[in-house]
């Protein structure tokens, strides 16, 4: 009998987490102001969570490679449920590290999603197949941050982290009744061949990380998703306080802003992004969302004007909405079947080191009321994602044929 696809469950599952995860965004670094934080303080609650996370999810992507991807994902929606109660019933600003912690240690939510698609998908179909991702990021990051900063403004800054709480718990229950169940473990190393998998690395298991990185065409496609994942962690992490600080905005307006983004992310990646790559391929498709990426953050830096504003963001939800998924099917073709969980768990890692440095990073620029030079840091690392693309594809072409 023929399994039922898995992208819809993993699409609804992801959809959960997002909302949950972005009706926070507009107000996470405001709320530790009301606490008493600084700008610099502020952004380092994504820094202490994506340093948790860079322990935790490796080994929560082992243990999935082990046991399955289902109760490893229940459990890593669990942690995230009572980080937000956390955060919701906070009365001092350690509380609120505490419930980014708590997130923190048991993150794996979106990699072991990842994991699942690559089990059950074929190579050819993966780019589409992390779109679906990109989608439910899309309408996450449209409805979420704009219901945040309502819920902020109308009934208190602790309420959208209640309602995150709740949405968290309602991702378990899709998660439990919607997704497919697996094989057991016997069955599945009896076909390790049909379904990827392989040992995740650990946060220091520096010799697969080594091994991995040191492969030709495949450590430039990891450092561009470093350098991209770098410059838009800046971006979310320290955009609430920048609008304030260049516009006067609250939680609200900065909820707005981002809807706006998430709806231009449906358009791309819900049916565009496979178009896209059919026409253009994903190597040149990467180089026009660096491109995109850089004009877009200059463009936030210099924005004087909600009109200006607008174009930045519709300019830079391009090049985010694009490298993203095509980075991501770039590294999943680049290695084995054998080898997915480790290819996904390296980039999971290094995903959580650039949320760890690139949150201060901004914030110390915040801190010293430098508003453009907060979006040059993202607009810098894009640059250099630009570089390491096009001297990948150089590479690429120089090389003798196989």
């Amino acid at each position: 009998m023929r399994q039922r696809s898995p992208l819809l469950p993993i699409f609804l599952i992801v959809l959960v987490d997002v909302l949950g995860f972005t009706i926070v965004i507009p107000l996470l670094a405001l709320y530790a102001e009301k606490f008493g934080a600084s700008p610099l303080v502020a952004t380092t609650l994504v820094s202490v969570y994506a340093m948790c996370s860079l322990v935790s999810t490796p080994l929560i992507g082992s243990l999935s490679d082990r046991y399955g991807r289902r109760p490893l994902l229940l459990a890593s929606q669990a942690g995230t449920c009572a980080g937000f109660l956390v955060l919701g019933t906070a009365s001092a600003l350690w509380m609120v590290f505490v419930g980014r912690i708590l997130d923190g240690i048991t993150a794996g939510n979106l990699s072991t999603a990842q994991a699942y698609i690559s089990d059950h998908t074929k190579p050819e179909d993966r780019a589409k197949a992390f779109g679906v991702i990109g989608v439910a990021f899309g309408i996450g990051f449209m409805f979420g941050p704009g219901l945040g900063g309502w819920l902020g403004g109308a009934y208190g800054m602790h309420v959208p982290f209640i309602v995150s709480a709740c949405l968290s718990a309602l991702s378990m229950i899709c998660t439990y009744t919607l997704l497919p169940r697996e094989l057991p473990p016997q069955a599945r190393e009896a076909h390790a061949d049909a379904a990827p998998g392989g040992k995740r690395p650990g946060a220091f298991d520096f010799a697969t990380y080594g091994a991995f990185l040191r492969r030709p065409g495949l450590g430039p496609l990891y450092l561009q998703f470093f350098l991209f994942t770098f410059a838009f962690s800046a971006f979310t992490s320290g955009f609430a306080l920048f609008a304030e600080a260049r516009f006067g905005w609250g939680a609200r307006q900065t909820g707005y802003l981002f809807t706006y983004a998430g709806l231009l992310g449906i358009v791309l990646q819900g049916g565009l992004i496979g178009r896209l790559v059919k026409r253009f391929g994903e190597v040149r498709l990467a180089l026009a969302g660096f491109v995109a990426a850089i004009a877009g953050y200059t463009f936030l830096g210099l924005a004087q004007s909600i009109a200006f504003l607008l174009v930045a963001a519709t300019v830079n939800s391009f090049g985010s909405g694009v490298l993203r998924p095509v980075l991501t099917s770039q590294i999943t073709q680049r290695v084995g079947r054998h080898e997915q969980g480790v290819a996904i768990g390296i980039s999971g890692s290094l995903s959580s080191l650039a949320m760890t440095l690139a949150p201060p990073s901004g914030g110390a620029m915040l801190d010293a009321h430098q508003t453009l030079a907060w979006a040059l840091v993202p607009a810098t690392m894009s640059v250099f994602g630009l570089i390491v693309a096009l001297a990948n594809r150089r590479s690429a072409r120089a090389a003798p044929a196989t």
